[in-house]
């Protein structure tokens, strides 16, 4: 195994290794505890504690987006009332800080974690955050952050580190139920997942629907192209206006423009082609929201805007429960794996604000 060593390929690491804690399954995390003695040697773990006085709490991304709404802002609530005086610091990367801009107390921390990169710069990263963290009577929370291997290597003060080993629990529940569990167990206080991203005027007068077809490069989670379009075709036929989102150019938004020349719904159509924080702004505004399984659904459920969000190539039945849409408003989830596509179509019920 020590053989791996910095010779181990970024794909290896990134689809076998991280795939191991990213199963929920507790045998494979303690797998990939194992595999990462190659690089990080076991540590004995400290019980952190506060100090007697609290002047910052840093904050660590979970990287991805929807995991950072999902349950990065509920830690970043929690924290706000838990230290009303103290500096709340979002360490994650532009588009992750993004999603607060408009959040006064969150204080953004830039840190681009290198996700492509061999292990030696991810484990570098670790260590040059460490060094940004600084102070007697700062705390770190970290939420199970692929900045620190998922808790193998603690940044900032070992004494104040903090960290909710989210894939090891054995309990079932929604990743939402069991960061807000954890966060009351450990500091007396609770926190509700939310988004803060700087307000995008929609332009449109009356209600719309927020659309985002996007899978993060991951076909597994997609329906057949006649699905997309007939899903657009729908929508068309109950709201004036539909925001859908292009992502980043290439092969997602030749896929999207296709599927509204082919609903017939174009004229009523308006596509977002800036960043996810502006698209976000825009979910939280609308009266429907509509797409796979990604961080758009997450927005949603934050936000409060009814939804209905399509789970497919699950990885097992625990991954879709820890990962389905939890918050205040109306949401539907629909396993498509159960589910011929045009039957998805009749499964959806609008429910507006």
């Amino acid at each position: 195994m020590h053989a791996l060593g910095e010779e181990c390929p970024a794909e290896f690491f990134r689809t076998i290794v991280e795939a191991l804690s990213d199963s929920f399954d507790p045998d494979q995390a303690a797998a990939y505890e194992q595999l990462m003695t190659a690089w990080i040697p076991p540590r004995a773990r400290v019980q952190p504690r506060l100090p007697a006085r609290v002047d910052k709490v840093y904050v660590l991304s979970r990287v991805t987006l929807g995991a950072d709404i999902k349950i990065t802002s509920l830690v970043l609530d929690a924290m706000k009332r838990r230290f009303p005086e103290a500096e709340v610091h979002f360490v994650g990367n532009r588009k992750s800080t993004e999603l607060f801009a408009a959040d006064r107390r969150v204080i953004a921390f830039e840190a681009q974690y290198p996700r492509s990169g061999p292990v030696s710069e991810r484990l570098k990263f670790a260590k040059d955050l460490s060094a940004g963290i600084v102070g007697s009577s700062s705390v770190v929370i970290d939420p199970d952050s692929r900045m620190t291997q998922l808790g193998l290597v603690p940044v900032g003060p070992i004494e104040h580190y903090f960290h909710f080993p989210s894939r090891v629990a054995s309990s079932a529940g929604n990743l939402t139920d069991l960061t807000r569990n954890w966060v009351k167990s450990t500091f007396g206080v609770e926190g509700e997942a939310y988004i803060a991203p700087e307000a995008v005027d929609p332009g449109v007068a009356g209600s719309f629907a927020a659309v985002s077809l996007g899978t993060g490069e991951n076909d597994s989670k997609r329906l057949p192209d006649s699905f997309e379009w007939r899903l657009i075709e729908l929508l068309g036929q109950r709201f004036e206006t539909i925001w859908i989102d292009r992502g980043a150019g290439g092969e997602e938004a030749r896929r999207v423009t296709a599927a509204v020349e082919k609903s017939g719904a174009g004229n009523k159509v308006r596509f977002w082609e800036g960043s996810f924080a502006g698209f976000a702004s825009l979910i939280g505004q609308a009266a429907f929201y509509a797409g796979y399984d990604s961080a758009g659904q997450h927005a949603a459920a934050a936000a409060g805007t009814p939804l209905m969000t399509i789970f497919a190539g699950a990885l097992s039945e625990r991954f879709r429960e820890r990962w389905s849409p939890s918050g205040r408003g109306d949401i539907q989830v629909i396993n498509a794996d159960q589910s011929a596509p045009g039957d998805v179509l009749r499964l959806i019920t609008f429910r507006r604000r």
